[in-house]
């Protein structure tokens, strides 16, 4: 798989999953005939926003009298993504778009609002950037633009190039086009969040510089990001170097390659063999434990049975022997997804102690 490819994979997995990404490559790469050819493959209008001929006031809206006030009336291309419930919204240039500029995109990005219009959540977001030194008159991306995006470098190859020209340019296939299942993303979030138990000081890491800060770094919003990047990759069974690709665009690469090793070496048993047989062995690194137990959550949500339910505190009764403040964390989660009719096992009465310590028993 060639390094376009690869990248191209990603964005295909980010825009299915809705995960807002930005392209950084230099002109002419064919990042904007790409993204459209993939949102015309997904069925999705696309509106193409060029940053760099724009005003703030072409995202923040026009103010206009309505019905005895003001109202903030928002452009053509938005009013037609809202009109059609769902598309690709493709923001260009974003480097030369001057700061004023960029702290307006900042409100479609975070909050899908333009002017006093409200796009349906729906809407899947793509920007691209040519690198401030390549671009004329350009600026570096703010950082909280750029902690909002997941940061693909957009590299060209000539073999790619070569048979698109002969045969025509194509889209990366999809095993999958609609986003992750909820019990894939609680699952993978429950990992993202057993990985920074043991690595607390990865939580945040703002960069000491604005090149730096421009790109993909450590933050709360990051690794959301890179949680539901995990789950969609998961989802659509696509290889490791795709999941390198988003999880680095995330939170950078020194973070990424640490969580990128960590999922690898977990090895983790299935939680339904686990709920089946109560004597399988459990980890005795307290960070798989973490992970174990947040994998076993998501599948009892998605399951959403009371046997189900009942039968997980089995499993929490045996960690809590060894490790009470993993254990009190996944009973915490379990009690707040208890199913309507189930009955609190007789395992819970051992876990008294730490139900009470989670301010679960009075």
């Amino acid at each position: 798989m060639g390094a376009q490819s690869v990248t191209q994979q990603a964005v295909a997995v980010a825009v299915a999953a809705n995960l807002p990404v930005i392209l950084w490559g230099a002109p002419g790469t064919g990042k904007t005939s790409a993204v459209v050819a993939l949102g015309e493959s997904l069925g999705l209008p696309v509106e193409v926003v060029v940053g760099s001929i724009r005003e703030p006031s072409d995202f923040s809206g026009l103010p206009v009298l309505r019905d005895g006030g003001t109202w903030f009336a928002p452009p053509r291309w938005a009013e037609r993504l809202a009109r059609s419930g769902t598309g690709l919204l493709f923001l260009d240039e974003l480097t030369t778009a001057p700061p004023a500029v960029q702290a307006a995109m900042l409100r479609v990005v975070l909050e899908r609002t333009v002017g006093d219009l409200v796009l349906p959540p729906e809407i899947r977001i793509v920007a691209a950037a040519n690198p401030p030194e390549q671009a004329a008159d350009g600026w570096d991306l703010s950082a909280p633009l750029a902690n909002r995006l997941i940061h693909l470098d957009w590299q060209v190859s000539a073999v790619d190039i070569a048979e698109g020209l002969a045969g025509g340019f194509t889209v990366p296939e999809l095993a999958h086009s609609e986003p992750p299942t909820l019990a894939e993303v609680t699952k993978s979030r429950a990992m993202v969040g057993a990985f920074l138990r043991v690595r607390p000081e990865l939580v945040l890491a703002v960069p000491d510089s604005p090149d730096r800060a421009g790109r993909g770094w450590p933050s709360p919003r990051s690794w959301e990001l890179a949680a539901r990047a995990l789950g969609a990759c998961a989802h659509s069974g696509t290889d490791e170097a795709v999941l390198a690709e988003l999880l680095l665009g995330a939170v950078g690469e020194a973070a990424g390659f640490e969580l990128l090793s960590w999922v690898r070496n977990l090895d983790l048993p299935d939680p339904v063999q686990l709920l089946n047989d109560p004597h399988a062995t459990l980890p005795d690194r307290l960070d798989r434990l973490h992970a174990l137990l947040g994998a076993l959550v998501a599948h009892v949500v998605a399951d959403g049975g009371a046997p189900v339910w009942e039968q997980s505190w089995t499993v929490v009764s045996r960690v809590a022997r060894s490790s009470p403040d993993i254990a009190a964390s996944a009973a915490r989660a379990l009690a707040k997804h208890r199913p309507s009719g189930a009955k609190p096992p007789s395992t819970m009465l051992e876990l008294a102690p730490i139900l009470r310590a989670a301010g679960l028993l009075t």
